[in-house]
């Protein structure tokens, strides 16, 4: 295959474990049960100094956001340490600068409230962690609250809820780009619910329309 992605998941002290671990798993096992030819998965941070995720594990980034300024695919998650990020221009405006040309951009949780205070959600429908509609509100009032989905897709922006729904988002983008038999490899692999044959039909071509899609 020659459609190879670079894919920047961005780390920060505090951001929830599964928000970014669910994602990194997905894709990376995708890479690896298709020969490493899909994906190029990078995680970013400020700095390459370790990242004290929640309730304190440790996890050391690869490329400090200066030295990666384009990917196709950006993920975001989410976490306490969100509120943090939001008044930090170094990662604000990356985030604003690497969409500008991303082909995807996905948020776990309340990873969404960075896309909100990047103005990228502007009269977009969009889902977060149940417990912060109220902060993505604040941040985007035109944006659309999807409250009772797993994820949301723009086209170019899919959003997801809390913590776990960012696997289902990442599945959801894998069958979006390779298929649904490469996801479905993917997650027998991983043990992991896949949606069914009828579900794989009815959305099949719908992949390639810009119209929102919600799914739960």
């Amino acid at each position: 295959m020659n459609n190879k992605k670079t894919i920047a998941l961005l780390l920060f002290d505090d951001v929830e474990v599964m928000d970014f671990a669910g994602p990194f798993e997905v894709f990376s096992v995708t890479n690896e049960l298709n020969q490493d030819y899909l994906f190029t998965l990078r995680t970013v941070a400020v700095t390459t100094d370790p990242v004290i995720a929640r309730n304190g594990l440790s996890v050391n980034p690869d490329v400090q956001l200066d030295a990666m300024p384009q990917a196709d695919i950006i993920i975001i998650p989410g976490g306490d340490g969100t509120r943090a990020v939001l008044s930090q221009p170094v990662v604000m405006n990356w985030i604003k600068q690497v969409s500008t040309h991303a082909e995807h951009i996905l948020s776990v949780c309340s990873g969404a409230l960075l896309l909100a205070g990047a103005g990228l959600l502007n009269d977009m429908p969009a889902t977060t962690h149940h417990e912060v509609f109220d902060t993505l509100a604040e941040l985007s009032p035109s944006t659309r609250l999807i409250r009772d989905q797993r994820f949301v897709d723009n086209g170019k922006i899919v959003t997801s809820a809390g913590i776990s729904a960012g696997i289902d988002m990442s599945l959801y983008m894998v069958a979006r780009l390779y298929g649904h038999d490469i996801a479905q490899k993917t997650a027998r692999y991983m043990e992991y619910p896949y949606f069914t044959e009828t579900d794989n039909s009815q959305n099949e071509d719908r992949f390639n329309d810009n119209s929102p899609l919600a799914f739960m």
